[in-house]
């Protein structure tokens, strides 16, 4: 799969705050990659940099396996800061703005407020519009163009439910179509819903970068049963990789320390004279996972 984006080693301090580093980035063609992190954990200067908005202290980062070019960033959309538009002019007529200064013509526009559902509204005053009206506009300008990368910084912030969702169902239609896109987020919701990647930073260092799937597909803990408790809890405590358990009347919660599959474990309890009556593999959130990234680190 072709990389899109690589980053190497960036660092970028303001005076004393560090807020980004040394950090390694792989975004693949067709990916939905969210930068996930508390506020001031660097998403933002990440993003900044790679749009050449700011420069990096040190490291670098490159665009289809090449330095940053005037064509790479035409093959990029992006919505940074909030929504800014001409508050009196329509929709349709800040489009036409935009286009011009990305040396764009127009036929493009009905296409992008189409799908982003302002099409009705395509003649009302930027003013008239709503938070999540506004958030969408502001894609339909990064859309126009039908560029290939998409980077998207905390698009669904101060949105309420409704807006979230509209702008959550809006990124996944746009990434269907084969769009790549990056997004930076404080929201784990929004991340384990929207994204198939996911880097975790904390004060400008990457805690862990891999699949979201990969990270929901493992088990944070079992619960358990058998005709005797007592001694599925001893053979249980002998497990190498047991952590710790939570008695119950007629059940126990198990945490290993290591990835378990629940066939492995039927097999070892069996193997030690304990016959299962109940067998639950709970999946972990990555919430659960965000959680702990950030207690093995501070």
């Amino acid at each position: 799969m072709e990389t899109i984006l690589s980053i190497n080693r960036m660092s970028k301090s303001y005076g004393r705050i560090r807020a980004v580093k040394e950090l390694d980035l792989t975004v693949k063609r067709g990916q939905v990659f969210g930068i996930l992190g508390p506020n001031g954990s660097g998403k933002t200067t990440t993003l900044s940099v790679v749009l050449e908005l700011i420069g990096a202290d040190s490291g670098g980062f490159e665009w289809y396996g090449w330095p940053p070019s005037k064509e790479s960033r035409k093959r990029i959309g992006s919505v940074i800061e909030s929504p800014n538009f001409f508050p009196y002019l329509s929709a349709i007529v800040n489009l036409q703005i935009v286009a011009d200064i990305k040396d764009l013509g127009y036929e493009d526009i009905d296409r992008v407020l189409q799908l982003t559902g302002l099409y009705e509204r395509r003649n009302s005053r930027f003013k008239t519009f709503s938070f999540g009206m506004k958030q969408r506009l502001a894609i339909a300008s990064a859309l126009l163009g039908n560029p290939e990368v998409m980077i998207l910084d905390e698009p669904t912030n101060g949105l309420d439910p409704q807006g979230i969702a509209q702008i959550r169902e809006l990124i996944l239609q746009v990434a269907a179509q084969g769009t790549t896109i990056i997004l930076a987020s404080h929201l784990l919701d929004e991340v384990q819903k929207i994204c198939s990647h996911v880097a975790v930073l904390s004060k400008g260092v990457k805690l862990f970068e891999g699949m979201v799937s990969e990270v929901l597909s493992v088990s944070d803990s079992f619960e358990l049963a058998a005709p005797d408790i007592e001694s599925l809890i001893s053979v249980i405590r002998r497990h190498p990789a047991f952590r710790s358990l939570t008695p119950g009347t007629d059940r126990i919660q198990v945490y290993f320390s290591t990835e378990v599959r629940p066939g492995e474990l039927n097999m070892f309890c069996h193997a030690q004279g304990i016959i299962l009556s109940h067998l639950s593999e709970r999946k972990r959130s990555l919430e659960q996972h965000f959680l702990e990234l950030l207690d093995q680190n501070l």
